[in-house]
């Protein structure tokens, strides 16, 4: 972490002061569909399928605003009512500077009912940010947590050795654990048509809950982003330095689990209502699996998206990925979206449809709306996944599409199919929301890889032909979550909240049951995921 605040405020030292701002929302699905009416309304052309956005953007200002100010009544209220129900905890306002402060609890418990078990989490946070100028924003947080989780999370725990999307877990109990997790954003923007932003977060591709290009699932990461906007189309590059302490395990020092990424993504708004996104990218080492150091690819720094693909095609031995998305506005309460992942191709055996497993992709149709049934502020998403076996794996172990143990796209690896919906109301300070998700995806089964965990090799495929999605150990999965909280603090999202999941995930071999409630005062904006499988040890 040493290298993420010294990089902020080198940062500092070298930026000029001048005239556009540049502050950012941290993504989090439930707050960002709030703006559906503005962001997919068919009188706009917002670049939609980047996370997080800029809430500069004349747009997204006015609403933003309304919503992090929501209860400033302009009466006079006790400094206690100020910093609980609408203020940050510190907030100095200067003509040119703005500085914030605050402490993050998230603290709960439950009762998981099908386990017998009891759960908690117990985590204190802080957070520091502001502008200085008009051109910089930054942002520090971070948190010290311990928690007792239900038992499926604490075998994809015990397993991994990572808490879901967050860092590597520290055991203290068969399912307690104790971790630490930073993030840190400095934001610069020179002009209207560029921002430079660097730090230790992550990045979300794509209009749907989940991404098959780049979601926000793994842990955060250090990177350096650069977006571009010029009319209709937005361009953005991320440089990304990685961890991966799957690879190389018998390697004598760390650093022979780094690992260098590069993203580039192109938004083109063709018109108010269509929309077509190009995105690639690249994995690349330092040392490869048999501990064999290999000089920086500097050809990675490359800017322009798919020219370094297409090297990596003509046999560099980069992992790369290429993908497309796209969006329709029906109307202004309904937009239809989707992506196609390609990670590897071989024309023959793919239009034979022999099921091979160098065949490797993913993809997702969905619909969003708001407004349903005419009820303002009631939103909902629709949305179809799937990806075949082997899909982000590769020919050795470093290059796999991941960060810190986990999938860099969507959290169930591949080899999975999955339908889920998700309702969204908020009233004043009542947010209410409900989540089901249907999923089916295959295990390995007597250990050999039939393409979910994309840890393995898929040149060590169980079979190289007659491949099928759900193939292996065939497993099911229901989740059902619901939640009420009553936001108490908008600037931080300090709520009270109250939740509950039913899960349950079986095959031929077992079945697993979890039926949680819990309740809890929780702060922050981050996108946490609960709605995982069940996992297997990686070999």
């Amino acid at each position: 972490m040493k290298k993420v605040f010294t990089i902020i405020l080198l940062s500092f030292s070298i930026v000029s002061i001048a005239n556009a701002q540049s502050e950012y929302q941290p993504y989090s699905y439930q707050f960002y569909q709030k703006l559906n009416e503005d962001v997919y309304s068919t009188s706009t052309r917002e670049h939609t399928a980047i996370k997080p956005y800029f809430v500069d953007d004349s747009l997204l200002r006015h609403h933003h605003d309304s919503l992090m100010n929501y209860g400033s009544d302009g009466k006079q209220h006790s400094w206690g009512y100020r910093k609980l129900f609408n203020e940050h905890l510190i907030d100095i306002r200067k003509p040119g500077s703005t500085f914030y402060a605050d402490l993050l609890p998230d603290f709960g418990v439950g009762r998981d009912f099908s386990g017998k078990e009891n759960t908690s989490i117990t985590s204190l946070g802080a957070q520091v940010g502001g502008t200085v100028g008009n051109k910089i924003y930054y942002n520090i947080s971070g948190y010290q947590s311990s928690a007792v989780e239900p038992l499926y999370v604490s075998n994809y725990i015990n397993q991994v050795g990572i808490i879901p999307g967050q860092a590597y877990a520290k055991t203290y109990s068969t399912n307690g654990y104790d971790w630490s997790y930073v993030t840190a954003v400095l934001s610069y923007t020179p002009s209207k048509y560029l921002n430079i932003t660097a730090g230790r977060d992550k990045t979300f591709i794509g209009d749907g809950y989940r991404s098959e290009l780049l979601s926000d699932y793994a842990s955060p990461y250090p990177f350096a982003k650069l977006t571009a906007t010029l009319g209709n189309v937005r361009y953005m590059v991320i440089y990304a330095y990685m961890n991966d302490p799957v690879a190389t395990s018998n390697a004598a020092d760390n650093v022979y689990r780094k690992k260098f990424a590069v993203f580039h993504y192109l938004d083109w708004n063709i018109s108010n209502r269509l929309t077509f996104g190009f995105f690639d990218s690249l994995i690349g080492y330092t040392v490869d699996d048999k501990g064999t150091k290999r000089p920086f690819d500097f050809s990675l720094i490359n800017p322009l998206i798919f020219l370094r693909t297409v090297d990596a095609s003509n046999g560099s031995p980069d992992n790369a990925l290429i993908g497309l998305t796209g969006k329709y506005k029906i109307n202004d309460f309904i937009t239809a979206y989707g992506q196609f992942a390609l990670d590897e191709f071989q024309s023959a055996q793919f239009f034979s449809n022999t099921g091979s497993s160098r065949n490797k992709y993913g993809w997702q149709l969905g619909f969003r709306g708001s407004q349903m049934f005419n009820v303002k502020g009631l939103n909902y998403l629709l949305e179809y996944n799937t990806a075949k076996p082997y899909t982000y794996s590769e020919h050795s172990y470093i290059e796999n599409y991941s960060d810190n143990g986990e999938p860099l796209a969507h959290p169930w690896g591949a080899n999975f199919r999955e339908l889920v919906g998700l309702l969204n109301y908020s009233y004043k300070r009542f947010d209410f929301s409900g989540e089901a998700d249907l999923g089916r995806y295959g295990y390995d089964l007597n250990g050999l890889n039939y393409g979910k965990d994309i840890f393995e090799l898929y040149t060590q495929a169980a079979k190289f032909i007659g491949n099928y999605t759900g193939q292996g150990i065939t497993t099911n999965l229901v989740y059902l979550e619901g939640k009420v909280a009553y936001v108490l603090n908008p600037k931080y999202n300090l709520r009270i909240e109250l939740g509950a999941i039913y899960r349950t995930e079986d095959n031929s071999l077992y079945k697993d049951k979890t039926t949680l409630f819990t309740i809890g005062l929780r702060s922050s904006f981050r996108n946490l995921y609960s709605d995982i499988t069940g996992y297997q040890a990686h070999k």
